[in-house]
């Protein structure tokens, strides 16, 4: 566990000017003319203006996809060399992120240390608002120290206003130790992209209700988000043309959509997939390499190991390269 101590020994971040917000610069804290005068529209009305709202999001995304492309990579080697995915957030942006790296274990078959989050005020502020964290830049370094961040490792701010010092603290912080790191944030020129390598902006405009950044921000950050970690993983080979083929088969669903899996993939029969899945140790890559190589178990875990799981690689029995 990191201390104060190690914390005064690590190498000294770059200074980023911390001084008093100007909220006022912030777009996803100016009102929105667009939904004056809410408070007197019927229902129908308040959801049609949410919904003209959010269908701008997709566009600020779209603007963005050259550096999501760039994240993604990142990601994708930081995992394939032994790395990490770590996610900062506060609010509902840390809400955001640890429900994306919650999802990926059951959907990619990795471990719960690959994908790792860190939300200010602790696992229990996923439930309960613990906004005070979000102030101090020093827990943000606290909390990111006791993950041991490295040269392997992906450390991915996410704030809304781009402004939060936890998030800014952390982020700073995992850099210095050498961690590549990102900043995921809907607004520009702010204090998180001044310490992040690579920063993924999503300007979506003033909210329908001002500063609800759980709203069209978060909703822009789960896009991108999703964005992030299905690349990564497909580039790794944990998805074969547009299949969950590393499905981790936990429960019946799962178990279903493995079979449908290996039947699609492989062109086969419900038989013939039960019985391969079977003979395959309940690994779904290992059954689709052993079917697509017409190779034993034994040939096809071999080549899932040389090609770092990678199932279209291990087929053809070539090495990945990012």
């Amino acid at each position: 566990m990191a201390t104060l101590t190690m914390l005064e020994q690590a190498p000294t971040p770059k200074p980023v000017n911390r001084g008093a917000a100007d909220y006022n610069d912030l777009t996803t804290e100016t009102a929105n003319a667009a939904s004056e005068g809410l408070d007197t529209k019927s229902a129908l009305e308040i959801a049609r203006i949410i919904n003209h709202e959010d269908a701008k999001i997709a566009t600020a995304v779209k603007k963005a996809l050259p550096e999501i492309a760039i994240v993604i990579d990142t990601v994708a080697r930081s995992l394939r060399d032994g790395g990490r995915l770590i996610y900062v957030g506060a609010g509902s942006s840390g809400r955001i992120a640890s429900l994306d790296a919650s999802e990926c274990p059951p959907t990619y078959s990795t471990a719960p240390s690959q994908v790792q989050y860190i939300m200010a005020g602790g696992p229990k502020a996923l439930a309960s608002a613990s906004d005070v964290n979000e102030d101090s830049p020093e827990i943000g370094q606290r909390d990111i120290a006791r993950r041991r961040p490295t040269r392997k490792d992906i450390v991915i701010g996410v704030s809304a206003s781009g402004r939060t010092p936890y998030v800014v603290g952390a982020v700073e912080y995992a850099r210095a130790r050498g961690a590549k790191t990102a900043a995921i944030t809907c607004n520009l020129n702010t204090p998180l992209s001044d310490v992040a390598d690579t920063t993924v902006i999503t300007e979506v405009g003033p909210e329908v209700i001002s500063g609800s950044t759980r709203m069209k921000s978060a909703s822009a950050q789960k896009m991108v988000l999703n964005m992030i970690t299905t690349g990564a993983m497909t580039r790794l080979g944990y998805v074969y043309d547009n299949l969950m083929v590393n499905v981790h088969m936990k429960n019946a669903k799962l178990v279903e959509r493995g079979i449908r899996v290996l039947m699609k993939v492989c062109d086969i029969d419900r038989d013939t997939a039960i019985r391969t899945i079977k003979s395959a140790g309940k690994s779904i890559p290992i059954a689709v390499v052993m079917l697509k190589a017409n190779v034993d178990k034994m040939e096809a875990v071999r080549r899932l190991t040389k090609s770092d799981g990678n199932v279209r690689l291990a087929i053809d029995d070539s090495r990945l390269e990012l």
